[in-house]
């Protein structure tokens, strides 16, 4: 089967580099950006000259069929981590993706640390003024060192007795990540369903939701009373498990296979979703991820998706 390896970055640094002009006056090929790799890349069949996807910040080079190569195995061998450990010393990403179905019918996103660019919850104890006790759970939790519900509920009971108002507070801060309004614009351009599945809590889903264009979103709803956060969340808490069983449930409700799925995330509680998922991406994952999700995305922004995906920065929707 061909498949394509893609090479991306959003190092502006790396980008000046590449965009330089030859003595004729032409602009640098992405062969002559990616010439340093062209020993790595030998045993991945390449079979044409590396092409541009976005000028100076991402490339893919096609790769002939090949009945012994598979791109699963491929992305654990020792050919391919040796590509991935030279291409990260500038900065880039290198990934190996199937041509077949490559563009993908349904999209769900992580929120915290991946469509933004925090952990609300450590930003909302933040503004209430115990954000190192409760950063000190998120950190174990994220890594997955202690299981996610217990680690929630932990944080939020330290919450008890906050005024509500520090939510809207919250949601004046938040920062989405470079690149998250035009991957799931220009997936929605072209057919997708784009959902937001977070453990995070609904009405910072909401407004994520609405800022960036995802068609629905599902969380948890942490509870108020009389303007006071209770200290309580609303069973059933949506964990690890619930985010692949929300992956399952849309491709049944839109016949397709799992195969057509993209899935984004950052930490342990998105393991499961990204294992199932067709194209499940770690986004500057924590160490649990970088050891067993394959395609990662560590110095590319959420545009990095779309490039996966073969786009263009020609056909970027909402840029």
């Amino acid at each position: 089967m061909s498949h394509a390896i893609v090479f991306s970055t959003s190092k502006k640094h790396v980008s000046c580099k590449s965009t330089l002009r030859s003595k004729k006056g032409n602009l640098e090929t992405a062969d002559s950006w990616l010439k340093r790799f062209w020993p790595e890349i030998q045993p991945f069949y390449p079979q044409s000259n590396a092409q541009w996807l976005h000028y100076g910040l991402a490339a893919e080079i096609i790769c002939k069929p090949h009945k012994s190569f598979k791109v699963s195995k491929a992305l654990k061998t020792g050919s391919f981590l040796a590509l991935r450990k030279k291409t990260s010393v500038s900065d880039i990403d290198v990934n190996i993706v199937e041509l077949k179905a490559r563009r993908k019918k349904l999209l769900i996103a992580d929120m915290d640390s991946t469509i933004i660019t925090s952990e609300s919850l450590d930003q909302l104890a933040q503004i209430a003024g115990i954000g190192c006790a409760v950063e000190a759970i998120t950190k174990r939790s994220i890594a997955g060192e202690i299981d996610f519900s217990e680690a929630l509920i932990d944080r939020v009971e330290l919450l008890a007795g906050k005024p509500s108002k520090l939510l809207e507070a919250l949601l004046d801060q938040v920062i989405l990540t470079d690149g998250a309004v035009s991957l799931v614009q220009t997936m929605r351009a072209n057919h997708s369903k784009c959902y937001l599945v977070s453990g995070g809590f609904d009405f910072m889903l909401s407004r994520i939701a609405n800022l960036c264009g995802f068609h629905g979103y599902h969380g948890n709803h942490i509870v108020i009373n009389e303007n006071v956060i209770t200290g309580e969340i609303l069973r059933p808490i949506l964990d690890r498990k619930a985010k692949a069983e929300y992956l399952i449930k849309y491709c049944t409700h839109m016949g397709i296979d799992v195969s057509s799925t993209a899935a984004i995330g950052d930490g342990a509680n998105d393991l499961d979703l990204l294992s199932h998922s067709g194209m499940g991406v770690a986004f500057k994952g924590q160490r649990l991820l970088l050891d067993t999700i394959p395609l990662q995305l560590n110095y590319t922004d959420l545009l990095g998706l779309l490039y996966l995906q073969g786009y263009s920065a020609e056909e970027f929707v909402g840029t």
